[in-house]
């Protein structure tokens, strides 16, 4: 077996082996909304992670601190959507800047308490921030879910090499 490194220095990898290294890994796909005073916003993220039960949390990545990331960043509460394959549009939309967001097409609703959210996502995690973490240009987001909606059964969509793809669960055996 033959073992490749990729090294910038003897210390630190290279950027680019890290950006391989996560873009062929498969994560799994989410689209996070807030209510800001400026309107609904949001976001893709294939890096949300549980972390604990008790209390029940999760945790996230955000790649900037303006725009819909911003919104997310400074709103008192969001929704983490974790979508199925017949929402890969609605992650390529919110994936890129600029694009339609929150159209009657994507099936967005509001929750009582304010927050945009999918109603036909596979779970609806209803979230308030606990800690944000600056880590260079980005922040890390811990997060305690208050309300957990369990929306419609889907195939599964991951992130892979820059594209999304559909898994069939059964499949798996």
């Amino acid at each position: 077996m033959h073992l490749r490194f990729y090294r910038r220095s003897m210390h630190s990898p290279s950027v680019d082996a890290f950006k391989t290294a996560f873009r062929l890994h498969p994560a799994g796909i989410a689209v996070v909304s807030a209510r800001t005073a400026e309107g609904p916003v949001g976001l893709t993220a294939s890096s949300v992670a549980s972390v604990g039960l008790d209390p029940l949390a999760l945790a996230f990545s955000v790649t900037r601190s303006r725009g819909s990331a911003g919104g997310i960043l400074r709103a008192e509460s969001f929704v983490v959507n974790l979508v199925t394959a017949r929402h890969v549009e609605t992650a390529q939309a919110f994936a890129i800047t600029g694009a339609d967001r929150f159209t009657p097409e994507q099936g967005w609703s509001t929750l009582e308490t304010g927050e945009p959210y999918l109603p036909s996502a596979r779970f609806a995690l209803r979230c308030r921030p606990l800690q944000v973490t600056p880590v260079g240009a980005s922040s890390l987001v811990l997060a305690e879910v208050l309300d957990v909606i369990e929306g419609e059964a889907g195939e599964p969509v991951v992130y892979f090499d820059r594209a999304f793809h559909v898994l069939n669960p059964t499949a798996v055996g």
